[in-house]
């Protein structure tokens, strides 16, 4: 999906130029609510019922403004996050950042697939065993061969059975003023569970790989434009004003399905008494009221379609991470002849995370506790991200504005907050 650099004001109206402004953002904000993401809202809305909701509000503009940051950056510098980091700080800095984006992914990785292989052996009754070099391996096979923009083209439409939460919502008869009031008046519990679920509910949305996976992919659309290295410096205002109607819309849609899973969990889970979920079956049962039987097909869809533009998205954000900070050659649009670095350390990604998925750890545990280890690992990236974005010497005059800089101030703070919150409850 190509984003044009300043869509026409004439033909196909505003909903066209609308639709053509839309790029690297919306395949972000898709990719945000992968496995983990589906498994924690609905932990959230089952074990807290409503409570969780204010989350969605409150998140929305704390992650649409890091992402903007690290759509910004790209833009105007015409590198990725890493590559930026590698010119303007020490190399400890440097691989200091790689190294906590990387065991945040891996971890992330191991639990998607993880996820993805419980998932379908519900379904089929085959052994995750089984299932798990399944999804590896064609993941894989799929980057090197094809690539994540064929990928992308397919299985977002598997995404769309999301909004089987939105239908079962309402089928379920979800108390709404009870919703309302949780979203727009915050309350807080002060227990370690929900510390847990704070952090874990903050760590997917505002995830590290995201940083990355931003950044590189506004390159990646300059590239596809031809652009060499020389013609991606800078950006001008249409141009930056288009990625933040297409970083807005991300977001937006990615914060809608969280909401509605957690309504849903809440109507159907923590109605009848089920607070705690366990496994794939116990969190399929959300979707009963709208699917009946097919509730475990309908969840199986949406955490393979997920899970399949998630994990090369946390692969691939490794790889753009240490090909940029080695000086490498390489990115998802170069054949793996020309890239072989870049895949290498993709496919070693997806492979620990394969490996660590034989660990015997629970499925739906292994989702939650991935989100709270992004939660906890994210601050210190949105720090260096707030820094560079406000950096003269990087961004020339298209540094942040007061606005921006005070909402992602704003995301630093909560997230730190919020960990250190889980610790001293615990």
């Amino acid at each position: 999906m190509t984003r044009p650099s300043a869509p026409s004001s004439s033909g196909g109206g505003r909903f066209g130029q609308f639709i053509a402004s839309l790029g690297p953002g919306l395949i972000t904000g898709a990719a945000d609510d992968d496995p983990s993401g589906i498994a924690t809202y609905s932990i959230a809305g089952a074990a807290f019922g409503y409570l969780p909701l204010w989350t969605v509000l409150f998140s929305f503009p704390l992650m649409t403004a890091v992402q903007l940051m690290c759509a910004r950056l790209g833009m105007v510098t015409g590198l990725g996050l890493a590559g930026v980091i590698r010119r303007r700080y020490p190399t400890p800095v440097l691989w200091g950042a790689c190294a906590l984006l990387i065991v945040a992914n891996v971890i992330n990785v191991s639990a998607d697939l993880t996820g993805m292989a419980a998932a379908t052996t519900m379904v089929t009754g085959v052994k995750a065993s089984w299932w798990l070099p399944a999804y590896a391996i064609l993941i894989t096979a799929l980057l090197i061969w094809s690539s994540y923009r064929t990928i992308a083209r397919v299985f977002k439409w598997l995404t769309l059975i999301l909004l089987a939460y939105v239908a079962t919502a309402v089928v379920a008869h979800a108390e709404w003023r009870t919703a309302v009031t949780a979203t727009i008046l915050p309350r807080i519990v002060w227990s370690r569970p929900f510390f847990a679920m704070l952090v874990a509910l903050l760590g997917t949305t505002i995830s590290p790989y995201l940083f990355f996976w931003q950044a590189a992919q506004e390159v990646e659309e300059e590239r596809a434009m031809g652009r060499n290295f020389r013609e991606r410096r800078g950006a001008t205002d249409q141009e930056l004003r288009t990625a933040r109607t297409d970083v807005i819309t991300g977001m937006f849609s990615s914060n809608a399905v969280m909401f509605f899973i957690i309504v849903t969990a809440a109507a159907t889970l923590h109605r009848s008494g089920v607070t705690q979920i366990a496994t794939a079956q116990q969190a399929a049962e959300a979707l009963r009221p709208l699917a009946g039987s097919a509730a475990y097909w309908l969840f199986t869809l949406g955490l393979v379609g997920t899970g399949m533009l998630a994990v090369p998205v946390l692969a691939g954000s490794c790889a753009y991470a240490v090909a940029e900070a080695a000086a490498w050659r390489g990115s998802l649009s170069h054949p793996l002849r020309h890239a072989r670095g870049f895949y290498a350390v993709l496919g070693v990604a997806i492979v620990i995370g394969w490996v660590l998925s034989y660990a015997g750890w629970n499925a739906i545990h292994l989702l939650f506790v991935t989100a709270v280890i992004n939660g906890v690992l994210a601050p210190p990236l949105i720090l260096i991200v707030i820094l560079l974005t406000r950096d003269r010497e990087v961004m020339g005059d298209s540094v942040s504005s007061s606005a921006l800089n005070f909402l992602g101030w704003g995301a630093f703070v909560v997230m730190s907050g919020a960990g250190l919150g889980l610790v001293i409850a615990s």
